[in-house]
């Protein structure tokens, strides 16, 4: 592309390239980048797929790489070194790259020669030794590296060794959505006269769906029109490995329970303005995962973005993200405490209205668009760093710990 006038970086646009899942992969990160992209003007997508699950991708997709194949992560980084683009935004997570524990993203990073930024959508609590000596190696050929909370910058730097000065905190985007009242969105969706607690995303075992079913015997002796939405696919890595035996699961465990007028499935991956709906249909947002050291959760970040008040295990983000008076945090594996918080927030609509409204105006520096500038600054100062440095010779980065 033209660089004219990069002397006066007011008049330069600059093309990203976002390497990540896309749609129509039905996966949290994938609709991360998809709506980050949106908002940070010239781009391209690389897509990282399984070998054999390819598209049909849409035409801001320009490259691909095969999850499986090692020689298309360093081919297509090579590709875009020569193809115009200005900086790469990478996205890391779990069983998002190939080979050992994701080893083959040091593969791309090796032969890339464009500014490097990274996100970082989940931070092992115990890493191995091969996992830590990715992540550093990947966080050293980096120009930048973002996680989304502080929680994540305190992980990096404890577990990994690595200097704060050396991440960028961004918080996950979130959808602007209006604040509205749940009971006029409910006959939407066939939910009118219930009290409603929503959990969504997509479904595997780490969400404690388990947790709220045990707690709804209670819950609806209190609150007779309570019901429990579970809304979203069985997350496709399980269904691969294990089909739906999570879910059949859980349907048992409704039926033994004798629940099924309360508590209800929606068994598909739902899109923008569909998720929208359920949300704002929510009388109470719940997120009671197991696992104490995750330092990220959008299910969370998007529950405030719609304004609802929040029952939490508390796992390092939501100890981060909830105030008192923004929801309830209770210990985790503990129905009786679950339908304690559910019966307070249910029967006192003045309480959950404070509370949702409060959740609401803290979410507001999380939209999309706020996030996208965020991300423009930093690509911006990647991009001018790299003018100023010299030229150094490509390193081979590997996954082999000595």
């Amino acid at each position: 592309m033209c660089r004219a006038g990069l002397s006066d970086r007011s008049y330069f646009i600059s093309r990203t390239a976002f390497v990540s899942t896309y749609s129509p992969r039905q996966c949290g990160v994938a609709t991360f980048t998809y709506d980050l992209a949106t908002t940070v003007g010239e781009r391209e997508i690389v897509a990282l797929h399984p070998t054999g699950e390819a598209g049909p991708y849409p035409a801001e997709v320009r490259h691909r790489i095969r999850r499986d194949s090692q020689a298309d992560h360093a081919y297509v980084a090579e590709a875009l070194n020569d193809c115009g683009v200005d900086v790469v935004c990478l996205q890391y997570g779990h069983g998002l790259w190939g080979g050992d524990d994701g080893s083959y993203v040091l593969d791309f990073a090796s032969a890339l020669r464009v500014p490097l930024v990274t996100t970082l959508h989940n931070v092992p609590a115990q890493p191995t030794p091969i996992q830590r000596s990715i992540l550093n190696q990947l966080v050293d050929s980096a120009a930048a590296t973002i996680v989304m909370s502080h929680s994540a910058a305190a992980e990096m730097t404890e577990s990994y060794g690595v200097a704060a000065d050396r991440l960028d905190i961004v918080p996950h985007g979130v959808p602007h959505l209006p604040q509205v009242a749940a009971d006029t969105i409910k006959p939407r969706l066939g939910l009118q006269g219930r009290a409603v607690i929503l959990s969504f995303g997509l479904l595997g075992p780490g969400k404690g769906c388990e947790s709220v079913i045990e707690a709804m015997p209670t819950v609806i002796k209190e609150v007779p029109s309570a019901c429990y939405v579970i809304l979203g696919a069985t997350d496709p890595n399980l269904v691969a490995r294990d089909g739906e035996k999570y879910r059949a699961s859980l349907e048992a465990l409704v039926a033994a329970r004798g629940l099924s007028a309360h508590v209800r499935f929606v068994d598909r991956f739902v899109g923008r303005v569909e998720i929208g709906n359920w949300l704002e249909a929510a009388d109470v947002i719940t997120t009671p995962f197991p696992d104490l050291d995750r330092t990220i959760a959008a299910t969370l970040s998007f529950a405030m973005a719609a304004g609802k008040p929040i029952v939490s295990t508390p796992y390092a983000y939501a100890r981060e993200m909830l105030a008192p008076d923004l929801g309830r945090l209770i210990a985790p594996g503990s129905p009786e405490a679950l339908a304690a918080a559910f019966i307070e927030l249910l029967g006192d609509p003045e309480l959950r209205a404070t509370m949702g409204r409060r959740a609401y105006e803290r979410s507001r520096g999380m939209v999309w668009w706020e996030i996208g500038s965020q991300y423009r600054r930093i690509f911006d100062r990647a991009i001018s760093a790299s003018e100023s440095a010299p030229v150094s010779p490509a390193r081979r980065l590997t996954a082999v710990v000595a």
